[in-house]
């Protein structure tokens, strides 16, 4: 068995879409409208079909699981993050630790949680 996607719910598929593209470079390949299929295993799915899915209401911004990235040159990445076209939500600011990693983690627009660090 392997895993082949992992699946976050958004409110607006075409933020999201642009979002994911244009901070991480995650492109289409399955676009149907409700349900857009990105580069890397990303899926997105519009909220008021994944509630009708589960029968549950969505809660965003729970911090039950996080998107998990590596970017070797991290303060360029921060850079875009702050002069991207929507605000970026802080969780934990561009952090050091002492072995020299460096980390940030941030809200998508829709609330879901995104970890950056470089890589070990």
């Amino acid at each position: 068995m392997r895993l082949k996607n992992v699946l976050i719910v958004t409110e607006d598929i075409e933020r999201a879409k642009k979002f994911y593209k244009d901070l991480f470079g995650l492109n289409v390949i399955l676009d149907q409208t409700e349900n857009a299929v990105l580069t890397e295993g990303l899926v997105l799915q519009d909220k008021k079909i994944w509630e009708a899915f589960i029968e549950k209401e969505i809660v965003f911004q729970n911090h039950a699981s996080e998107l998990y990235f590596e970017e070797i040159d991290i303060e360029s990445f921060i850079e875009k993050l702050e002069t991207y076209d929507v605000p970026v939500h802080y969780v934990t600011p561009l952090t050091e630790y002492p072995w020299g990693q460096k980390m940030v983690r941030f809200y998508d627009p829709d609330g879901n949680l995104i970890e950056v660090r470089t890589p070990m």
